[in-house]
């Protein structure tokens, strides 16, 4: 039939929970039937969950996999659908999309092209399959064909009728190479793509991959359909649902981001009939007579009425002028929200100074809850945290803050009148629970304790880092046991400049369960929270401002670990922090030495600092980087936002014991003195 009614069907789900995953994935079909769709694509790996790790290689899990599997192939009646799994086959794991067409397994596709940079390691669990092999696996009691194949859907009994749907597969990193698998599907009449995928959010990236399945629906002249996974899935990486269908080069329909979900159907019509015109003008290559990439099956399509011309719609936010910001705001809350649910924590406590970092972790939190509000509802948002009963009787989203979001603020002698104004205005604007406690005399127990030790008084000329790391580390026993005592998550609250330099103090404000912000740098953050006061948050058609970050937007970033009278400030004691992040990409995305980051450095900030400065800076930088990976080894989980992630377990290694690029560094200094030239450098020969 030429008019066929497909959909993208996101899913939220969970490594290794079956039930759910398998719950998740049969509502989707459900759902789907109820819009009367005929074909429909769900995400990679998505009954196992695609962040299973190293329990890949147990043979338990695919076993578990093929069991959900059979469950869901029950609930198809009347649809064809694409669900995703791990296979293993001749002793090797394979990343697989099963098709099902009206509760009949038609066979696997295997993947062809494993995602192994970033945060992805598939090669360490899967082997990519071989393009052009074909074989047979054995799957409760039948054979079915596995490998490189395109499913020719026919409502006649007739082998090799030509009226049938070809439908193709390429799963997620398949389409981002050059050589990819739709290039074949074109020469052997392609009908329609499905792309299972589970890419992670990353700033913007909805963008570029619009922009693939766009020029992909052109270039092949076909539909493409393109699904992804929902949420934190895992704990570091976040999905934001995004789906979308295209055809002949024109998009059809994108889908929801950030949902609150468990599951979402996009769907739309699409016209084999007119995709195929566009092959039959512009094919000029001779077609294979190999045909052992050709599999059949069953499935009638039904007639379905013509519609009115599709164009997809732009989500509010996205229209505003401030898509990083809403991007944020939406991927981390999401995050928190599903970390809350999954790992059954009854809310978030955080040691709030009044400064940026832990202002903006609290300011993330309520904006949580407004989100989840605006996507589901607050029913549903009691319904998904059911198990938190402090919350069941809640009527607004300040009553469901105070069961939720717990502040503690810890002054010293060192603290100030406006930091304490910072936090409790903050806290209640969004309506968290706020306490107030001095620990000073803690500090000075501490340190009577090793005077009498050591022998003599400490002193700020002799042991300034001692002494500012015991106040920060004697915050975290009190802060860790509100925490437990409420069964909540502690959030530490580093952001990702400071893990880049190691200014932070372990066991002190490195203290948590989970880091929301060692993904962002504190330049970025800054704005951030000043877009969050003035502008504000995308929701319910209202911008949502948080009033109470007034305050701390009008201090300087300061540790507040010195006497006040020496009025500390973090980029007094680091640099400036638009020189720290522009430097961090330089020297560790990039990877560019020092003299390169230098160079770099000295053309955009000549004139603006003294070339002593920006030398002095860069030596800094790259002493503290190296100095300081051990630190980032130990930093609490956090979420994946760009390709400026330091995460050492998902994206950044570097050893913890290094040369601390002397060598480099005397070269630099070398090269700001004039010593180094182009001539002067020594050439190998041979």
């Amino acid at each position: 039939m030429p008019l066929i009614k497909a959909a993208s069907g996101v899913v939220n789900q969970t490594p290794m929970a079956w039930e759910s995953n398998t719950k998740n994935i049969i509502n989707a079909i459900e759902e789907a039937k109820k819009q009367h769709v005929s074909l429909l694509c769900l995400p990679e790996l998505c009954i196992s969950g695609y962040g299973c790790d190293d329990y890949f290689f147990a043979p338990d899990l695919a076993a578990q996999a093929l069991n959900c599997l059979i469950e869901i192939v029950h609930e198809t009646s009347g649809i064809v659908v694409a669900v995703g799994l791990p296979v293993r086959h001749n002793n090797s794991l394979y990343n697989a999309a099963c098709l099902i067409s009206n509760k009949q397994i038609v066979g696997f596709y295997c993947k062809q092209n494993l995602a192994n940079n970033g945060i992805h390691y598939e090669a360490r669990w899967f082997r990519p399959w071989q393009a052009g092999s074909v074989e047979s696996i054995e799957v409760n009691q039948m054979i079915y064909p596995i490998g490189d194949i395109i499913f020719d859907l026919t409502n006649s009994q007739l082998q090799g009728n030509s009226q049938g749907v070809r439908i193709g597969f390429e799963i997620c990193e398949d389409a981002w190479v050059s050589n990819r698998p739709a290039r074949r599907h074109y020469e052997r009449g392609i009908d329609i793509i499905l792309n299972p995928s589970a890419s992670h959010f990353a700033f913007h990236k909805f963008i570029t991959r619009e922009k693939l399945v766009v020029d992909a629906s052109r270039s092949f002249s076909c539909s493409y359909i393109y699904t992804n996974l929902l949420g934190n899935e895992a704990g570091r990486a976040i999905y934001d649902g995004d789906a979308m269908i295209a055809s002949n080069g024109d998009l059809l329909v994108s889908s929801q981001r950030f949902s609150y979900e468990d599951y979402l159907i996009t769907s739309a019509v699409i016209d084999t009939d007119y995709t195929r015109l566009s092959q039959v003008q512009n094919k000029i290559t001779i077609p294979s007579k190999d045909k052992t990439w050709r599999v059949s099956g069953r499935f009638d399509f039904p007639e379905i009425e013509p519609v009115l011309p599709q164009i997809p719609d732009i989500e509010p936010f996205e229209k505003g002028g401030a898509l990083k910001e809403e991007e944020f705001a939406r991927a981390v809350c999401l995050g928190l929200f599903d970390y809350l649910r999954k790992s059954r924590s009854n809310g978030f406590t955080i040691s709030l100074s009044g400064g940026a970092d832990s202002c903006a972790c609290t300011a993330l939190c309520g904006l949580m809850i407004r989100l989840a509000d605006e996507s589901i509802g607050m029913k549903r948002v009691k319904q998904k945290l059911s198990y938190i009963k402090e919350i069941q009787s809640a009527k607004t989203e300040e009553d469901i803050a105070l069961a939720l979001i717990h502040n503690i603020y810890q002054g010293t002698e060192n603290s100030s009148t406006d930091t304490l104004e910072s936090a409790q205005s903050l806290a209640e604007s969004i309506g968290s629970t706020f306490y107030n406690i001095n620990i000073n005399g803690l500090v000075e127990t501490y340190k009577g304790l090793i005077e009498d030790q050591i022998g003599r008084k400490l002193t700020w000329q002799q042991d300034d880092i001692a002494l500012q790391n015991i106040q920060a580390r004697v915050r975290a026993p009190g802060v860790w046991l509100l925490t437990n005592l409420s069964n909540h998550l502690l959030l530490a609250t580093s952001n990702r400049s400071e893990v880049a330099v190691g200014y932070a103090t372990m066991d002190g404000d490195t203290a948590g369960s989970i880091s929301p912000l060692a993904g962002i740098d504190k330049h970025y953050l800054r704005q951030w929270l000043q877009w969050l006061e003035k502008a504000g948050c995308e929701v319910k058609g209202k911008h949502i401002k948080i009033e109470g970050l007034k305050k701390v937007n009008s201090l300087q970033p300061t540790a507040e670990l010195r006497p006040l009278e020496q009025t500390q400030t973090d980029e007094a004691d680091l640099m400036p922090y638009e020189f720290l992040n522009i430097l961090e990409k330089l020297a560790i995305r990039d990877k560019k030495s020092p003299v390169e980051s230098y160079r770099n450095l000295h053309v955009r900030f000549k004139g603006l600092y003294a070339d002593e400065q920006i030398l002095g800076w860069t030596e800094r930088f790259f002493k503290l980087w190296s100095r300081n990976q051990w630190k980032r080894e130990r930093y609490a989980p956090s979420f994946h936002l760009d390709d400026l992630n330091l995460d050492p377990r998902s994206w950044c290694r570097f050893p913890i014991l290094s040369g601390g690029f002397e060598k480099e560094l005397q070269e630099l200094r070398e090269y700001v003195a004039g010593s180094l030239s182009q001539g002067s450098r020594k050439r190998i020969g041979f």
